[in-house]
């Protein structure tokens, strides 16, 4: 039977516009990155559950996309286990000085954070509890970057040292089927 499993980022936050890696720190969605999330509400209303991020901007997207008054039910689940990377010391640091150093970051983890394996992880422990309990049904994480590359890495087998040098294309989500967990 499997899983439909719908990744989307969340939207876009005033440290996106800024050129910020916002890390693990809360965040904002900025005036565009609202907009954006009542379009994801409106794209994604055929799912039966809802994953996302406890970082705040991801709840923010999730809280705008499917308000509690029009969930009909849908259930929402906060997960930490689909948190961005940690970068420790370079949270809140320019994006080009961070995406110049993710490399070194793939099984080291970041000053005083986590590595990019560390995400993995997390994300397929979160995969194992989601096939174990959406067998045949449909789930939309709403995550990070990091979250989308471990699904890449996990699901499709691409190298995340290939996934944390490409740059970021935002498209309305991506969609994988999960028929077995681990694959």
């Amino acid at each position: 039977m499997g899983v439909r499993l719908v990744y989307e980022t969340h939207s876009v936050t005033v440290d996106n516009e800024i050129g910020i890696a916002t890390g693990v720190l809360p965040g904002e969605l900025s005036q565009r990155g609202r907009e954006l999330a009542v379009e994801l509400g409106a794209r994604r209303r055929d799912v039966d559950v809802v994953y996302c991020s406890d970082l705040r901007r991801a709840v923010q997207t999730v809280e705008i996309a499917f308000p509690a008054r029009d969930r009909g039910g849908k259930e929402v689940r906060l997960d930490a286990r689909l948190r961005e990377c940690d970068y420790g010391i370079y949270n809140g640091r320019p994006v080009s000085e961070v995406a110049a150093l993710r490399r070194r970051y793939i099984d080291a983890p970041w000053p005083g954070g986590q590595s990019y394996r560390d995400v993995v992880a997390a994300t397929a422990s979160f995969l194992e509890d989601c096939m174990r309990d959406w067998q045949g049904r449909t789930v939309l994480v709403v995550a990070h970057s990091a979250n989308r590359w471990a699904l890449q890495n996990l699901l499709e087998g691409v190298p995340l040292e290939e996934l944390v040098d490409a740059p970021f294309v935002w498209r309305p989500g991506w969609e994988f089927t999960v028929a077995t967990w681990p694959v």
